[in-house]
């Protein structure tokens, strides 16, 4: 099957790459994950990758300042992006990490030209430290990071749930899946995917978002390749 985008930005929360234990870096589940990843880029599909810090830091569940709290979070994103590189290093594929907040030791400042030629050369650039500003979510970062590198799609691979629920799924188990919707829809019913301005900065550039389990092994490979799992916005 050939893929259905050419180039995409994939949302990994921080508790996705805990697994089952819930905090920390799970290498296992790591690897799981990058091997799908290499399994996509074998495909041609060029990979935008923005990683969350909720493994190591919830900020809304601390009461200190919200400044410093976010700039704590934004740089678990950071030792999530490394993991991640390790992993699909050692599997051959070719990686960047680029930081929103400048640590040249540690990895390449964001810089859109750059990230655009990274991604022409075949290489997965994981973008880190989140906008670089406090007050901005993950989810805000993958929607600007795919309105600047102009992606097709917004993948936002989520644990624990295949798609948009009119309810929590885990506390309602008559909870109702949605398989499409608008943004408009999202932001009327307030269901809570993504933070408003994420949601947002999608519609107002008219990128599309797929929201998706990442528990099923192959999920990536077959939401890239346009299987129908999940929920598609608009």
């Amino acid at each position: 099957m050939s893929p259905k985008y050419k180039r995409i930005v994939l949302k990994l929360s921080g508790e996705a790459m805990a697994g089952e234990q819930g905090i920390g870096i799970d290498i296992e589940t790591v690897k799981s994950i990058a091997s799908q990843i290499k399994t996509v880029h074998k495909t041609g599909v060029e990979i935008g990758i923005v990683v969350g810090g909720g493994n190591f830091w919830r900020g809304r569940d601390a009461n200190m300042d919200r400044a410093t709290s976010d700039y704590m979070g934004m740089l678990g994103t950071v030792m999530n992006a490394l993991a991640f590189q390790d992993a699909l290093e050692n599997m051959g594929v070719a990686t960047r990490v680029q930081t929103a907040i400048e640590m040249r030791e540690v990895a390449e400042p964001y810089i859109r030209r750059r990230a655009i030629r990274h991604l022409e050369k075949g290489r997965v650039v994981i973008f880190s430290a989140g906008t670089g500003n406090p007050y901005f979510s993950t989810d805000t970062t993958a929607a600007l990071r795919a309105a600047e590198i102009g992606a097709d799609v917004i993948l936002l691979a989520k644990k624990g749930v295949d798609g948009i629920y009119d309810s929590d799924p885990k506390i309602n188990k008559d909870a109702k899946k949605f398989e499409d919707l608008s943004y408009l829809e999202i932001l009327s019913k307030e269901l809570k995917i993504m933070d408003t301005t994420a949601t947002s900065l999608c519609m107002d550039n008219n990128i599309p978002l797929t929201v998706f389990g990442i528990d099923e092994p192959s999920s990536i490979i077959d939401v890239v390749n346009g299987k129908d799992i999940g929920t598609n916005v608009k």
